[in-house]
């Protein structure tokens, strides 16, 4: 009975989530949507195994998953029909959207390869199916930008552990130490505190490779007298959190110090400006505007930053080109950055959640100059 009573508001979101999809799915003129994308088979049944698919109509909730997951697609999704498959999708699809009568499929665009496309559409022209395929983009990534209550409670414990392992990083990380040893000890420390893997590669990057924005650890030794960035993340019953910060060991130079306070800037702007409503490619702007005025635009080549949730890089995108809009109960990162080719780079980067309008800002490390 206890258990029972704690699923229940897990299904009631689960029906919510499934209740706003069947909305965009009319509005598309579609019978059904199937569903290939490993964040949103999660977000909308719950299912976590890694061969799956979803078929969403209005009248069916179907998983259909292989051998290997049939009971733990039946113990994580008690409220879909569980289909067993065999052998490739475009060996059973044809048939079960024939038996349900469905004229109109649309799937994830983003999420089928090429290959997997032409084999479907060729295997539907071979059989006596009166079916068009629709390609979509977004229409589950939309849902999912906007966090329920339980979701930021996930993304604020992983906030915490990045944060805590950041505070054991600045004791790890000191002259002599290589980039692969420190990022060992910090993936050590964030899953030995109850991390569920990493998000991605965690990056140490020293002197010269700190300008590269996703450098890879090397077996370089970390020195005095040079930056060093690390970019990091915890994941949390699904849920991810992404966290850099820029240290210098020893005395920071005149450049250095100067490109650091720009970053600042450039971040402390954004946070307090940016607002729900505004255009992702504003918000970029603010930070943006900063770093171009004190003449570093060249140097800050990537984006303001990205949607966080069960994907690391998920809706909205901030950046020059970005038409998302932004809205209360998004989840996204600033992390404006200068990179200076052969000397080194600067990024800080916190997480933020849209409340009010304005940005609350989650993470908690400090983001002094640290020496």
């Amino acid at each position: 009975m206890t258990n029972r009573i704690a699923e229940e508001p897990k299904r009631k979101s689960g029906i919510k989530r499934l209740r706003k999809l069947r909305t965009s799915i009319a509005e598309r003129r579609l019978d059904a949507l199937l569903i290939s994308q490993p964040e949103n088979l999660r977000y909308l049944s719950g299912f976590t195994g890694s061969s799956g698919w979803l078929l969403i109509s209005e009248q069916s909730a179907i998983l259909a998953t292989d051998f290997r997951y049939v009971e733990q697609a039946k113990e994580e999704s008690p409220d879909f029909e569980i289909i067993q498959t065999k052998q490739e999708l475009r060996d059973w699809l044809p048939g079960l959207v024939s038996d349900l009568g469905w004229h109109k499929l649309g799937f994830e665009a983003n999420f089928i390869s090429y290959e997997g496309y032409h084999k479907l559409t060729k295997a539907i022209k071979t059989k006596p199916v009166n079916l068009e395929l629709v390609p979509t983009t977004g229409i589950v990534e939309q849902l999912r930008s906007i966090k329920e209550p339980e979701e930021l409670g996930f993304i604020t414990k992983a906030v915490k552990l990045a944060d805590a392992a950041f505070e054991q990083a600045k004791g790890i990380i000191r002259p002599g130490i290589t980039e692969k040893e420190a990022a060992w000890e910090i993936e050590k420390f964030l899953r030995q505190e109850g991390s569920e893997g990493m998000p991605f590669e965690i990056i140490v990057a020293s002197g010269p490779n700190s300008a590269l924005p996703h450098a890879r650890p090397t077996e370089k030794i970390i020195y005095s007298g040079e930056p060093v960035l690390i970019d990091m993340g915890a994941r949390i019953s699904g849920y991810c959190s992404d966290f850099s910060r820029t240290l210098f060991l020893g005395k920071a130079d005149k450049t250095f110090q100067e490109i650091y306070n720009i970053v600042l800037k450039a971040q402390t702007t954004a946070i307090e400006r940016v607002e729900s409503g505004m255009d992702a490619s504003q918000a970029d702007q603010l930070a943006r505007s900063v770093v171009e005025q004190a003449g570093y635009g060249d140097a800050f080549g990537h984006g303001l930053g990205h949607g966080v949730g069960l994907a690391v890089h998920e809706f909205p995108t901030l950046g020059p080109s970005s038409s998302d809009s932004l809205a209360d109960g998004m989840v996204f990162t600033i992390e404006p950055g200068i990179y200076l080719a052969g000397q080194g780079g600067v990024r800080i980067e916190d997480m933020v959640v849209l409340e009010n309008g304005k940005a609350k800002v989650l993470t908690r490390a400090k983001r002094d100059l640290l020496c």
